[in-house]
C-alpha cells in the first residue's frame, strides 16, 4: 500500500511540473516569437497549439523511449475524447451558449473527422510504423498550411492579437520585453517539461505492474485527463472571456494535433504497439465523440444542455474502463 502511495504522489507531482512547464514553456515563447516580429495569428497556430498540446507529445515520446509505446495510443485517445467530453463540455456549461460564427463545416470539421478516421485506418491492425507516421505528419502540415492561409486579419485585428499575446506572455514570464530571464525560462521549462514526463511515464509503468492493470488503462483515463489540463485551462478561459471560436477552435486544433503529431512523432523512433482492448473500445469512442463535435456545431452553437450530455458521456467512458479492463 505504501508503495501505491508512493507512486500516485510521484505520479501526481510529476505531472503538475509536466502541465506548469508547459505553461511557461508556451509563455515565454509566445513573447519571444513577438519581439521577433512573427505575425501574431502564426505564433497561435504554432507555439500556442504545440505548446497546449507539449504534455501528450512529450509524455509520448518518453514513452516510447521506456518500451511502452501502447502508451502513447492510449494517451491520443484519451485526452481526444476527454477534450470533447469534458473540456468543450464544461466550457459550453461555463459559457450557458457557445456561439459560433465562424464556418467550421467547410474544411475544418472535415480535416477533424478525417484526422480521427486516418488514425483509425492506421492502428487498426494493431501497430503503427514510422512510414504511416509520416503520413500523419505530412496531413497536418497541410491542416497547418491551410491555417495560415485563411489567417489574414485586417490591420487593426493584427494589432489587437498582438497586444492580447504580448499581455498574456507578460503573464507567463513577469516581462513584456524579451531579456535573459525570458530566455533562461524558456530554456529551464524544456528541461522541467522533460522531467516532468520522464516520471509521469515511470510513475504510470510502476503503478501499472503494482496494480496489475495494462499501462494504457491508466494512460487513456488519469495520464489524458492530466496532459488535456492545458487545453482545459485555455478553453474555460477563452468561454469565461465570451470567445467562443477560440474555446471551440482550441479543442478542434488539440484532437487534430494529437492524432496526427503526437502518434506521428514517437512512431519515428519506434513502431507504435496498439493494445486490442484500445482498438476495441476507447477508439470507437473516439470515432463517436469526434462524430458528435461535429454534429452538435452544425446549428453553430453548443448549448449547455448539449455539455451536460457529453459530460455524461465522458462520466460513462471512465466508468467502463475500469469495470471492463
Amino acid at each position: 500500500m505504501q508503495l501505491i502511495i508512493f507512486w500516485l504522489i510521484i505520479f501526481v507531482l510529476s505531472l503538475f511540473v509536466l502541465i506548469k512547464a508547459s505553461d511557461y514553456f508556451t509563455g515565454s515563447a509566445e513573447n519571444i516569437g513577438i519581439n521577433f516580429g512573427i505575425p501574431a495569428f502564426i505564433v497561435g497556430v504554432t507555439i500556442v497549439a504545440v505548446g497546449t498540446s507539449l504534455p501528450e507529445l512529450i509524455t509520448s515520446i518518453i514513452a516510447v523511449f521506456n518500451n511502452s509505446s501502447e502508451i502513447v495510443v492510449a494517451n491520443v485517445v484519451g485526452s481526444n475524447i476527454a477534450n470533447i467530453f469534458l473540456v468543450l463540455a464544461v466550457a459550453a456549461i461555463i459559457g450557458k451558449k457557445l456561439k459560433i460564427d465562424y464556418n467550421l463545416v467547410n474544411v475544418d470539421l472535415p480535416l477533424l473527422i478525417g484526422s480521427a478516421f486516418l488514425l483509425l485506418l492506421c492502428v487498426w491492425d494493431g501497430k503503427f510504423t514510422w512510414l504511416e507516421g509520416l503520413l500523419c505528419i505530412g496531413a497536418f502540415l497541410i491542416y497547418l498550411f491551410y491555417s495560415i492561409s485563411i489567417s489574414k486579419p485586417t490591420n487593426k485585428e493584427k494589432r489587437d492579437i498582438v497586444e492580447e499575446v504580448k499581455k498574456d506572455a507578460k503573464l507567463h514570464t513577469g516581462e513584456e520585453k524579451v531579456t535573459w530571464k525570458t530566455w533562461g525560462i524558456l530554456i529551464l521549462s524544456i528541461f522541467f517539461i522533460y522531467i516532468g514526463a520522464r516520471y509521469t511515464i515511470e510513475s504510470v509503468i510502476a503503478l501499472s505492474e503494482i496494480l496489475d492493470i495494462g499501462k494504457q488503462v491508466i494512460a487513456v483515463s488519469a495520464v489524458a485527463l492530466g496532459t488535456s489540463l492545458p487545453e482545459f485551462v485555455v478553453t474555460i478561459s477563452a468561454a469565461r472571456r465570451g470567445n467562443p471560436e477560440m474555446a471551440v477552435g482550441n479543442v478542434l486544433g488539440s484532437n487534430i494535433f494529437n492524432a496526427l503529431i503526437v502518434m506521428g512523432v514517437p512512431s519515428l523512433f519506434s513502431g507504435l504497439i496498439i493494445p486490442q482492448d484500445i482498438l476495441l473500445f476507447s477508439l470507437p469512442v473516439m470515432i463517436i465523440a469526434t462524430l458528435m463535435y461535429y454534429f452538435v456545431t452544425q446549428d453553430k452553437q453548443i448549448t449547455k444542455w448539449e455539455g451536460w450530455m457529453l459530460i455524461i458521456f465522458y462520466v460513462l467512458f471512465i466508468g467502463k474502463i475500469f469495470s471492463i479492463f
